[in-house]
């Protein structure tokens, strides 16, 4: 099935991690791109945005982009040009390394980029 919006999986802020207990954390990957979210909400709503929980197995990732595929954040790609670097399970096409997602949000859906 063809998706009509980009989405994108990120991890809920404030999980527990059961072999830390009583700690609670941030991915530092999501939480990148989370800021960039909070700063643009109405560019944000041009997305399908998931946030899921940290204990494996994350059943909606896998659902959609397979088991081997959890590691998080994750940019699903919806219909139209998908870039050579992206990953593919069956007709999905998907791009996980933080730096692309943030890229491919800036050129997709007009997100100013990050100033290095």
């Amino acid at each position: 099935m063809a998706r009509s919006r980009d989405k994108l999986f990120l991890l809920e802020p404030g999980f527990e991690d059961p072999n830390r207990p009583g700690q609670r954390f941030v991915c530092p990957h999501s939480n990148q791109i989370e800021g960039v979210l909070a700063s643009f909400p109405e560019l944000a709503g041009q997305l399908d945005i998931e946030r899921v929980p940290f204990a494996r197995p994350r059943r909606a990732v896998i659902a959609e982009l397979g088991e081997a595929n959890q590691s998080l954040p994750a940019l699903i790609l919806a219909e139209g040009p998908v870039p050579d670097d992206a990953e593919r399970f069956g007709e999905v096409a998907f791009v996980k390394p933080t730096q692309r997602i943030l890229d491919l949000l800036a050129e997709r859906h007009g997100f100013p980029r990050l100033h290095a």
